[in-house]
């Protein structure tokens, strides 16, 4: 790269981190300024501007603030103190975000529950984060009164959109209760006492221990994600930003809201994704920014051509994970001009952004910003999954080309605050201790990367038995655990397995059975226990397994045999009448080549 590339690189970079440095430079973690102090501020001066527009109806910035403000009355008439948290199930709608902004006014904390959850998996994420109060609506609420049984609180459940007959003592029809609140901002002493270090959210995410983990997302953090995109957007109240990811991730609850609501703008909110008539939409609501996951354009450039999908007002697509194999076409088919892929995690203290649109990168540190952005790499052992130590004790960092874990420093400031989980045990182990000097804690991200000699940094893998598939993360142990008592299941490894033109990999178990092996009920009892993304896409079968000396299995050998139907085992494919269908040398050949896509 010639010497002028380089300098407007670099000053393309200068001028995206200057816009985020001075939308977060206010926060600080003692302050009492909170997210909803950030967002009434907007109303006050966009109140005319529609601030949401979903498939059926808008809302003005002042619309959407009285029904907040009707939330938060409401959770005060119900008694709920700052001690409290709400848990919020429900599908992409106005009221999820009025909801959990309401309750921020009056110092109510609110978990944000994956709405694909059923069971002990819905019921573990309302328990660890200590939920007694459920917000739910007519498509959601059958599946909060399925985890009952497992909650160990009496939770009492309130629903937008329940039918008379469907109220019971312990199930409530929201609508009425809500509608009748007042709309006016609650006082703001109701909040005194409160700051940035207070719990505004619980987001989950999922870890290689099993069930999901409950990540605290003080105000702090949750003003950081909406500020950070407000300005590295460089959006205006002009802009409308086209949303399709669910409300209880960060990307699409707080990466996809700022860069609308602090900037005066529209969020054109989708229930879901649909990839059939998704140009057609963008078209119609003249969308000019797209927040996305890597895997929702995947699946826009595995679809055939379809009308609208050049010539739209799309400036901007910002999100993360973007495959490097998909990024050129997905850029060059649709012509959006400008894409800024990032790199973060809902919990973690580490980001990255990749400001000037470099393809395959997740982000960049110039050397002359090396001190001033938290992210180191160290030297990293596949084996042991750890840090390598040298002889003094210390971590080794990785060298330019070498593949690391990335770390962040911990501290007591927004820049390098890591608020944990609502289990502290699961937060102690995301800390790295005596890195480079004695005493020292890092946040380990437990994720593997690869940095360039120009700074940019390439994502490589999560360590671990965690994976991503559909755009979730699979927790390997959460699929063991569940599938334990499968019928016909004797013992179950479940692992994920690359597949050419996919995202993430593909779930696959190996199954040592106890008898015959019954694909139609493993199908079914699949269905009945994990949530779509997490089904397993393989099975292999097994009549016994290594292990190590620990009595671990090898996962290492089971990957690298993968789905090949050749090999030794049985492999069946999901789908078919029977749930699982036995997967042909001509099949693999098909998943290969990517005549069948999965």
């Amino acid at each position: 790269m010639g010497l002028a590339a380089n300098i407007r690189r670099d000053l393309t970079f200068a001028a995206g981190l200057r816009r985020l440095l001075q939308r977060i430079k206010p926060i600080a973690l003692d302050s009492d300024v909170l997210v909803c102090d950030d967002f009434e501020e907007a109303v006050d001066k966009f109140g005319d501007n529609v601030a949401l527009e979903d498939e059926t109806r808008s809302l003005t910035y002042r619309e959407l603030d009285g029904m907040a403000n009707r939330y938060a009355h409401w959770a005060r008439s119900r008694g709920l103190r700052r001690s409290d948290v709400v848990g919020l199930v429900m599908s992409n709608r106005a009221e999820y975000i009025a909801a959990w902004m309401g309750f921020a006014k009056v110092g109510v904390a609110t978990a944000l529950i994956n709405t694909n959850l059923t069971g002990q998996a819905l019921a573990h994420c309302l328990n660890i984060a200590g939920v007694a109060q459920v917000v739910a609506d007519e498509e959601t609420w059958h599946r909060c009164e399925e985890a009952r049984p497992f909650v160990t609180r009496t939770m009492m459940l309130w629903v937008l959109g329940l039918k008379d007959e469907d109220e019971v003592s312990e199930r409530r029809g929201l609508d009425n209760a809500v509608r009748s609140g007042s709309s006016v901002r609650p006082q703001k002493s109701v909040r005194d006492g409160l700051t940035n270090r207070d719990t505004a959210l619980y987001i989950y995410t999922s870890g290689t221990t099993g069930m999901p983990k409950a990540a605290r997302m003080h105000h702090a953090r949750v003003r950081t994600y909406m500020r950070a995109f407000a300005g590295a957007t460089d959006s205006t109240a002009q802009d409308r930003v086209f949303n399709v990811l669910p409300l209880y991730h960060s990307t699409g609850g707080l990466v996809g809201l700022g860069p609308a609501f602090l900037n005066g703008g529209r969020l054109i909110l989708r229930r879901k994704f649909s990839a059939s008539s998704f140009w057609a939409d963008v078209n119609k609501s003249q969308a000019t920014l797209f927040v996305y996951i890597g895997e929702l354009c995947r699946y826009l450039v595995n679809c055939p051509e379809q009308d609208g999908e050049r010539g739209h007002k799309l400036r901007l697509a910002f999100g993360n994970g973007l495959r490097p194999d998909v990024w050129p076409e997905f850029q060059s088919r649709f012509g959006i001009p400008k894409i800024l892929e990032f790199y973060g995690s809902t919990e973690g203290n580490v980001s990255l952004f990749n400001f000037d649109g470099k393809q395959g990168a997740i982000g960049r540190v110039p050397k002359f910003l090396k001190k001033q952005i938290n992210i180191r790499m160290v030297a990293f052992d596949i084996d042991t999954e750890q840090p390598v130590r040298l002889a003094n004790g210390f971590c080794q960092e990785a060298r330019v080309g070498e593949i690391g874990e990335a770390i962040g420093a911990i501290g007591d400031d927004i820049r390098h605050d890591f608020s944990g989980y609502a289990d502290k045990a699961a937060s102690e182990k995301k800390i790295l201790t005596d890195v480079f000097a004695k005493g020292d804690r890092w946040f380990r991200t437990g994720d593997l990367m690869r940095q360039d000699s120009e700074g940019y940094f390439y994502f490589i893998d999560r360590i671990g038995d965690t994976f991503r598939w559909k755009g979730e993360n699979v927790s390997t142990a959460e699929v063991e655990q569940r599938l334990t008592e499968a019928p016909g299941v004797k013992e179950v490894i479940a692992y994920g397995v690359p597949v050419p033109g996919a995202e993430g990999k593909a779930g696959m178990v190996t199954v040592i059975a106890d008898g015959r092996f019954a694909p139609k009920e493993f199908g079914t009892y699949v269905d009945e226990q994990l949530p779509p993304y997490a089904r397993p896409v393989f099975v292999r079968l097994a009549k016994a397994l290594e292990t190590t000396g620990t009595f671990k299995y090898r996962k290492i050998d089971l990957v690298a045999d993968g789905f090949d139907p050749a090999l030794p085992g049985q492999v069946y494919v999901r789908g078919g009448k029977s749930g699982y269908q036995k997967l042909t040398a001509e099949g693999y050949e098909a998943i290969l080549s990517g005549a069948t896509r999965l």
